[in-house]
């Protein structure tokens, strides 16, 4: 057998192959754009007919993709070109959350100015924000309505979530506004008792002189 008889069916497999190779390596090119913010490239996908809506494998779209890294200019710029700002990834997360989550307080601006969603079943924006101990974001999240004694999945208010941090700041943000104190988790938590389980002394006072239950 001649080295043309081996190579040609190989050389037929990668011709084939060529056009998947390439849109894989095209998707690939769009999320590192995303990730770093680069309106051009995205721009010149959605210019070639691009779904703004277009997810990755997690199902997080390109919206949340970049709320997440907070490139408020590239998440106006897709919003401008009919991003949905109220798509729920799988794990039912929104642009808005992963915002709230990393605590990116322009993006969450845009967002919430654009049709954001901040109260809606299962997690939400706010319970993210307490989780991280986001208090420039818990203060503007509740200051635009969000629910601030909602329970989220796990049985815990935005409070408790907090406390289980020790986030100090945080907690101060919620008790400023008279949050709910006595609330009981699904196995009687309260904020006090999760501070004093997590060793936070500084915390454990605070919540104390607030009237706090354990």
């Amino acid at each position: 057998m001649n080295t043309r008889q081996i190579f040609a069916p190989l050389a037929a497999v990668l011709l084939a192959l060529a056009p998947a190779l390439c849109a894989a390596q095209s998707f690939e090119n769009l999320l590192q754009a995303t990730s770093k913010g680069d309106i051009q490239t995205v721009g010149t996908f959605l210019n070639q007919g691009l779904d703004p809506n277009t997810a990755d494998a997690d199902g997080n779209t390109l919206l949340m993709l970049a709320a997440r890294q907070g490139h408020h200019e590239l998440i106006s710029f897709l919003i401008s070109h009919k991003a949905s700002v109220t798509r729920r990834s799988p794990h039912g997360d929104t642009a808005l959350m992963a915002a709230s989550l990393k605590g990116h307080l322009a993006a969450a601006k845009i967002l919430l100015e654009n049709g954001a969603g901040i109260t809606h079943s299962g997690w939400t924006p706010l319970h993210y924000a307490a989780f991280e101990g986001r208090a420039e974001m818990i203060k503007y999240l509740l200051e635009k309505g969000a629910d601030k004694n909602g329970l989220a999945p796990n049985g815990f208010t935005p409070l408790m979530l907090a406390a289980r941090g020790g986030h100090v700041t945080a907690v101060r943000v919620l008790l400023y506004e008279d949050v709910d104190l006595y609330v009981r988790g699904p196995k009687g938590e309260t904020a006090l008792s999760i501070t004093k389980a997590g060793n936070y002394k500084e915390l454990e006072v605070l919540l104390t002189r607030a009237g706090a239950i354990n």
